[in-house]
């Protein structure tokens, strides 16, 4: 099966090094910097494309992929699942987006302004150079790439549209952009309906599956433009917008239903090498396995790795003690109000097992790397996975980090071949249940919820007990035995208190998607980041020092600024084209 590994894209003015033809759409290689006559052609278009595709991977910024991330693991720190990590000395800009200290002149989100941009512009270019080819294209194909492009299009500017509340949309008729993604359009509307757009055209023609995993579906679509409407579902005071939620409910129906798609049987295996592109992918960004092509690797949350060997680096990207506690369950249900009032201890025994024998979802230790606990198959993580174990804490992330037989090799990239699972099922149960709340459906929020709570719950997809041998990288798995105390069950009590329900739903959501570069936006998108977010810096802070007096401020913080130089480099007639956001 066919993969995109992309290739190596440098937006110059309207020129991009683009790649020469194989007969595997994921293995193309950079041949020649083509001028505009090159391109058009039935190769060259299909060259831009794929440099599309390649900006999904965080490529196009030369040697800063790791601030041009797609998995957003850098904005998810502000939010109560993620920490910097690392030590207090390495990467400050990060810090500062960590602790509520969002400039305009920070370099990971000019980059994220950049990388986005930057691919906004491949698709339109890929639009207008095949407006130019006369041959060689059949009409079906030329269809096909207007409605790949118009997909990635519409990816792109919903990245934006989450990370700031005044981005600029850009088509194929007005884009003119410099080399940091500054535009001649202003940014005086809201770009929500040509997000959508996008989504609906490119779901009018593309096909509902492809040969070749990696480029979008007719489902990948619709699960987009269902997920721009379900980001629209709900007011900055955190009231619904029933007639967006309404316009999602027969969209994410019609996945659920028509789609073909069916969870995995085992919650890990949607973080797993061996196990991407499965049935419950909708839509995946493709990496490569060798370690030889670094360029279309796993690059940017490499640095997201265990501290020790056999990674090396760089151990960025802990967990919060928040997020481990709310793994916590009480009669297999999890604690929506009191998770936080005791803390999972990360103590372990004479035998280097863990301490903690409570009640657990067992979703917490395919999350979170805690000591005592075997780590993917490599060994039993204990606090040597720390850089600074007084700075950020004992626990680490693991759903990015590819298993022992997939992973290519060491250094600060760490590369792997493990896929971002940017949209699968579990996302449209979630998203609809999010919905049925809303509309006074509560019954059917719980059935939804409880599909996702069964699948968590099945045994065989555990992670198993495993003993500490003589050596630091040997151990011994204890046959048919679970790593922990893990107890989940379903919701069987009716559902008939709204707000209960809600915050079930969206309790489920943070369980079920923790870590992915997800939360710090849901909570936006909720209305309720303010208070969740002082809340977790107060009781955070007391284990984690650097956090204490930080706060997220209502009505500012939601949203990221808009890079200075962005501005700066919009200048049209002596006067930027871009205003900031007036929060900023």
């Amino acid at each position: 099966m066919k993969t995109i590994k992309g290739v190596l894209l440098i937006f110059a003015a309207s020129l991009f090094l683009v790649t020469g033809c194989t007969d595997e759409f994921s293995s193309k290689e950079p041949q020649a910097a083509f001028g505009e006559g090159d391109v058009a052609t039935a190769a060259g278009v299909e060259g831009i494309l794929l440099g599309s595709y390649n900006m999904l991977q965080g490529g196009g910024l030369t040697g800063q992929t790791w601030r041009n991330e797609i998995q957003n693991w850098v904005f998810n720190l502000p939010s109560d699942d993620a920490l910097k990590g690392t030590d207090a000395g390495d990467q400050p800009e990060q810090s500062f987006i960590e602790q509520y200290d969002f400039q305009n002149f920070n370099l990971h989100i000019r980059d994220k302004w950049r990388g986005l941009y930057l691919g906004v512009a491949t698709t339109n270019d890929a639009i207008n150079t095949l407006a130019k080819v006369e041959e060689g294209i059949s009409d079906e194909r030329r269809a096909q790439i207007i409605a790949e492009a118009r997909f990635l299009r519409g990816l792109f500017h919903f990245e934006a549209r989450k990370m700031w509340e005044r981005p600029v949309y850009i088509d194929e008729t007005n884009f003119d952009l410099g080399d940091l993604g500054s535009s001649l359009v202003p940014n005086d509307r809201e770009i929500w309906p040509f997000i959508e757009a996008d989504f609906e055209a490119a779901a009018s023609v593309l096909p509902d599956t492809q040969s070749e995993v990696g480029r979008p579906t007719s489902w990948a679509a619709k699960a987009f433009l269902a997920k721009a409407k379900v980001y629209q579902g709900f007011n900055e005071d955190g009231s619904a917008n029933i007639a967006k939620l309404q316009e999602a409910k027969p969209i994410l129906e019609d996945i659920l239903n028509n789609g073909g798609f069916s969870l995995v049987p085992n919650f890990e295996d949607n973080f797993k090498v061996g196990t991407r592109n499965n049935s419950e992918s909708i839509f995946e960004v493709q990496y490569a396995i060798s370690q030889a092509n670094g360029d279309v690797s796993n690059r940017g949350i490499g640095l997201a790795h265990p501290y020790t060997d056999p990674w090396g680096c760089c151990g960025f990207y802990q967990v919060s003690q928040n997020l481990v506690n709310a793994y916590k369950t009480e009669g297999g249900l999890p604690l929506l109000d009191t998770f936080n009032e005791s803390n999972v201890s990360s103590e372990v025994d004479d035998t280097m097992a863990s301490v903690y024998d409570g009640p657990l979802d067992p979703r917490l230790d395919h999350t979170v790397g805690r000591p005592g606990i075997l780590y993917k198959g490599f060994k039993i993580a204990q606090v040597d996975f720390a850089r600074d174990l007084n700075y950020a804490g004992p626990f680490v992330s693991r759903k990015h980090v590819a298993e022992q037989e997939f992973f290519a090799g060491g250094g600060w990239q760490n590369l792997s071949a493990n896929n971002y699972r940017i949209m699968r099922l579990g996302m449209i149960y979630l998203w609809l249940a999010e919905v049925e709340v809303e509309l006074g459906n509560l019954e059917r929020a719980r059935e939804l919820v409880n599909v996702i709570r069964a699948r968590a719950s099945n045994p065989a997809g555990f992670v198993p007990k495993a003993i500490q041998g003589e050596e630091r990288n040997d151990f011994t798995i204890v046959p048919d035995e679970p790593a922990a105390n893990y107890e989940i069950a379903q919701y069987n009590e009716a559902w008939t208190d709204p707000a209960t329900a809600r915050k079930a739903v969206r309790f489920e959501t943070r369980l079920e998607f923790a870590m992915e570069g997800h939360r710090f936006f849901d909570l936006t998108r909720w209305g309720i980041a303010a208070e969740t977010l002082n809340a977790y810096v107060q009781s955070e802070s007391q284990s984690r020092a650097y956090l204490a007096g930080k706060t997220f401020v209502e009505g500012k913080h939601e949203y990221f600024p808009i890079p200075l130089e962005a501005i700066d480099r919009s200048v049209k007639d002596g006067v930027p084209t871009l205003t900031q956001d007036p929060a900023y």
